[in-house]
């Protein structure tokens, strides 16, 4: 049995402890008193309680001065700490409401500008919010999720593949270096996540079904990684749209490579999440329909 399960173990009293602090410091009991705003007899009341509690005389009464026993000394070691810990409380919650913690998982791709203002504007209207934001590859925040490491996650999956508040269609593209273009490379090389992450086995499948070689000529887990390997010449690769840079260009059916449609953004949050975790999802969900708005027009 704990100690919050038994109800008969004893409980110090915290004014009991600052009595027993406030006399062995000043070595008396009218010094204590004054300095606590009480009476002589009503701190020795709270020693003798005290004691009574501890099981141990605490403090030894002398004719000039009082000092604390062995048990004392052991007593006032352990009082000076929770009174610290009550002080720390008591500031913890002077005029402020509890902090609520929001942790939010975004894929590297979604960390942009536009993301940080919405988040910043979001910490701004919301202060006693302690927002915690994870970024990297969509499985891990996925199973970050999961394991209730995470409370809300935009994530990019293939589609259908689980029930999520809000999902968008992710516009994919083919892209090869402009300047050092691979497809005509023999094996064709690839520049992809790790194994099992997202595109990887998509990629190789279109390849091979072009009846073509290829070889891994770049693994990376950070998108940059991917977009700078593929700007320099390193291989081909399968990226979102918007993941697009002008050191790029877009490969398609003239290349022999199909159109992918079978990826979608999902924003995932539970059902009992807090009331600040929902309004954060719909800002994300405003600013994630606004960007998709903006690409076609």
């Amino acid at each position: 049995m704990t100690a919050s399960e038994n109800p008969n173990r004893t409980l110090f009293d915290l004014d009991l402890l600052r009595a027993m602090v406030m006399v062995a410091d000043c070595a008396s009991f009218t010094t204590a008193a004054a300095r606590l705003h009480s009476t002589q007899s009503t701190i020795s009341q709270k020693i003798r309680r005290l004691e009574e509690m501890a099981g141990h005389p605490l403090l030894v009464r002398g004719n000039r001065d009082v000092h604390p026993t062995d048990a004392g000394q052991l007593v006032l070691g352990h009082a000076r700490q929770l009174l610290a810990l009550n002080d720390q409380l008591l500031e913890a919650l002077a005029g402020t409401t509890v902090a609520v913690t929001v942790r939010l998982g975004v894929p590297e791709d979604f960390v942009s500008e536009a993301t940080s203002q919405l988040l910043g504007a979001f910490n701004r209207d919301h202060p006693q919010v302690k927002l915690e934001v994870t970024s990297g590859l969509s499985r891990d925040l996925a199973n970050a999720y999961d394991h209730g490491e995470l409370d809300l996650v935009l994530v990019k999956q293939r589609r259908s593949s689980r029930a999520a508040v809000r999902c968008w269609p992710e516009t994919m593209a083919w892209i090869d270096s402009a300047r050092h273009p691979s497809i005509d490379l023999d094996p064709v090389p690839l520049v992809t996540f790790p194994p099992r992450g997202l595109y990887r086995d998509d990629i190789i499948d279109a390849v091979e079904g072009m009846g073509r070689r290829w070889r891994i000529s770049f693994t990376s887990s950070s998108l940059s990684g991917i977009q700078g390997a593929v700007a320099d010449g390193m291989g081909i690769s399968l990226l979102p749209a918007r993941a697009l840079r002008r050191e790029h260009t877009v490969l398609g059916i003239e290349q022999g490579l199909q159109p992918i449609d079978s990826f979608e953004i999902a924003l995932l949050h539970r059902a009992t999440a807090d009331p600040l975790v929902k309004t954060l999802a719909s800002r994300l969900s405003g600013l994630i329909d606004q960007e998709r708005a903006g690409a076609l027009t």
